[in-house]
């Protein structure tokens, strides 16, 4: 049974995690059935748009594309084909991560290779959420977009036009 306060903390913290969900799927683009959740605007006005600082030397000068990757999960077989027009779109102008965690293996090679690249916190942070596509600044580490479960080709290219003409 709970007590009075413990009531009134679970009531507290089921509102702090409904509140942001209903803040992200209506303030960008509104979810649809299969759960697409584009978070760009609540990086564009969110402290925690930027990773901390510049990522590896060998990211520098060309936007970075991480995709959030596992064999068992379904969305992330329906963002391949997106993904593979964006590599082929995008070569020679993006650099391309991807971090498997479709086992304990490839999570620890992943989480090997996010530490190497500056990139260690952010797999810390969304090793979890596969099918997530984060496009980041490697100057400086700032996130420009970050779209989960979304297979719009248009929202990643947009993104990707815009940083590569700004360099």
């Amino acid at each position: 049974m709970l007590t009075k306060s413990k009531s009134l903390l679970l009531g507290i913290c089921l509102t702090g995690l409904v509140i942001p969900f209903s803040l992200v799927a209506n303030s960008h683009h509104k979810a649809s059935a299969s759960h697409e959740v584009s978070v760009s605007q609540l990086y564009a006005d969110s402290s925690s748009k930027n990773l901390g600082g510049p990522l590896a030397r060998e990211l520098q000068g060309k936007p970075v594309v991480v995709d959030i990757y596992s064999s068992s999960c379904s969305a992330c077989r329906t963002l391949a084909p997106v993904l593979s027009e964006l590599k082929e779109r995008y070569k020679g102008k993006a650099h391309f991560i991807v971090f498997d965690v479709s086992n304990r293996n490839t999570s620890r090679q992943a989480e090997a290779k996010a530490r190497e690249l500056g990139l260690g916190d952010f797999f810390a942070k969304h090793k979890s959420q596969t099918a997530t596509v984060t496009i980041i600044d490697p100057n400086n580490g700032n996130i420009l977009s970050q779209d989960r479960k979304n297979a719009n080709l248009n929202a990643y290219t947009s993104v990707l036009d815009n940083a590569i003409a700004q360099r």
